[in-house]
């Protein structure tokens, strides 16, 4: 990140691209539902992470991860107040998901885990965030405070009570 914040060196934004890019579009598909859309959002994030860094390079950057995050937030909502403005409410389904870590192999089928990812986004906003870190992503309590910007303990009573509220539907 510094090579690429002092010396505007595109290819060290390439490693980092390559390391992210996966997760970010997982991360914003799981939100906006629809391919196409998810893979703009993924470009715009990644374009608004390389302005940033390059236009903010006296600025250390503490976690790169964060900062990716919350810019992927940001965009994820202006796409939805753009959408609001359009009066454009397409959501298509979420079947075309498929991961391979522990939280999906747990799902027995294509089905079940339609039915899953149904009541996950019925929950707040902030519940279905920790949800996706925790149990999708896989990230540590310690990484999903830095991300979302929150104390570890604050983490926790949060994914406590999304589990409570999941449970509940």
């Amino acid at each position: 990140m510094y090579r690429v914040q002092s010396r505007q060196d595109a290819s060290a934004f390439e490693a980092l691209y390559d390391l992210y890019v996966e997760k970010i579009y997982r991360f914003v598909y799981f939100k906006i539902s629809n391919k196409e859309e998810a893979q703009d959002i993924t470009s715009e994030v990644f374009l608004h992470v390389w302005q940033y860094l390059i236009r903010e390079a006296e600025k250390s950057v503490a976690n790169f991860r964060g900062l990716l995050y919350r810019i992927t937030r940001n965009q994820i909502v202006d796409h939805y107040r753009r959408r609001a403005k359009q009066q454009e409410q397409t959501l298509d389904g979420l079947t075309e998901l498929s991961y391979e870590n522990t939280f999906i192999n747990e799902i027995y089928n294509q089905e079940e885990a339609a039915v899953w990812f149904e009541k996950i986004k019925k929950l707040k906003q902030e519940y279905q965030d920790v949800i996706f870190l925790r149990y999708i992503e896989d990230y540590s309590i310690g990484e999903m405070a830095s991300i979302l910007g929150k104390g570890r303990t604050a983490i926790r009573v949060t994914i406590h009570r999304a589990l409570k509220a999941l449970k509940g539907l």
